[in-house]
């Protein structure tokens, strides 16, 4: 009996590797195979975005970003971060918790004047946003990530609520870690993948019963503003629910805000939402073919026309 428990802990260990989508080793072998055969779809995305970046970003702008913009965006985070903290007391299923960081990235969203384009918004119209009550056909929203603002605008724009898969590191950050922690969202600890089977489980089931699941396949924020390799085993948990996965494109958003900055360059972006793909028949096998065709939805909608 005991050998059976410890041989079902050891499967369990290997499928979480698997869906280490934040794991770093990982993310930098990806890294040096896409700096080995570079992808002219994203290269020429990115030659036509880094053709639209708006002009009017001197110091001016900076001083509006350090001044004002940046010190609001964490009163807001500050003040509803401990709110949220107070509700998850008695928040048992999250919704109070959704509907004030849904405010608070509201909040942002008008703070930084960025009006948001949205494309194919018929491919998200089908979820029980309507009627929360009715469970829905599972579904996995694969995000591209380029900033730090992508969250707020997923908040504001995926109208029903999701949980979010993030890696631990991200737990050190006051209130926004207070908030992943107690909000029931899905925390992967790629330093020791053993300690995230629970939670891992848990979205498993939350995502059969209907709740969408929102995933950054590339493991973090891009440092170029380019679309990074997805990492291995990223729609695990898509192809075990039988999810649909729905392919969205944030633009722009890397120039609003890249890493390692807190100069908000206020412009427009767009949200580009493709067709759902389905996993229904598909099994972990499929992982590398459903990674391919997910990533191939997003470089169109990435390389599509800008709309003017």
């Amino acid at each position: 009996m005991a050998q059976s428990k410890n041989s079902d802990r050891g499967r369990d260990e290997y499928k979480l590797n698997k869906i280490a989508t934040t794991a770093e080793p990982e993310k930098e072998r990806s890294d040096l195979r896409s700096a080995e055969t570079p992808s002219p779809t994203v290269s020429a995305w990115s030659d036509a975005s880094a053709a639209h970046v708006p002009l009017g970003h001197g110091w001016l702008s900076r001083l509006r970003s350090y001044f004002i913009l940046s010190p609001l965006i964490w009163l807001y985070t500050i003040i509803l971060g401990t709110i949220s903290l107070i509700c998850s007391l008695f928040d048992r299923d999250g919704r109070i918790q959704h509907d004030l960081a849904r405010f608070w990235s509201r909040l942002i969203m008008k703070t930084i004047l960025s009006p948001l384009t949205l494309t194919g918004a018929n491919n998200i119209s089908d979820s029980n946003a309507n009627n929360p009550a009715e469970p829905s056909k599972p579904c996995v929203y694969a995000i591209t990530h380029a900033s730090a603002l992508d969250i707020p605008i997923l908040y504001v724009y995926l109208p029903f609520q999701f949980r979010i898969v993030f890696k631990s590191e991200l737990l050190a950050y006051p209130f926004v870690g207070w908030h992943l922690k107690r909000s029931g969202q899905v925390c992967i600890n790629q330093q020791n993948p053993a300690a995230s089977i629970g939670a891992v489980k848990s979205a498993l089931r939350s995502l059969r019963s209907g709740t969408p699941l929102v995933i950054f396949p590339e493991g973090g924020r891009t440092r170029d503003g380019k679309v990074q390799p997805f990492l291995p085993g990223a729609f695990f948990l898509a192809i075990k629910a039988q999810a649909d996965i729905v392919p969205i494109a944030l633009v722009d958003t890397f120039d609003l805000l890249p890493m390692n900055t807190y100069h908000i360059k206020c412009q427009p972006l767009e949200m580009r939402v493709g067709e759902p793909i389905s996993t229904a028949g598909l099994t972990v096998r499929d992982t590398d073919e459903v990674s391919a065709k997910v990533r191939s939805a997003i470089e169109a909608l990435h390389s599509a026309p800008r709309i003017t």
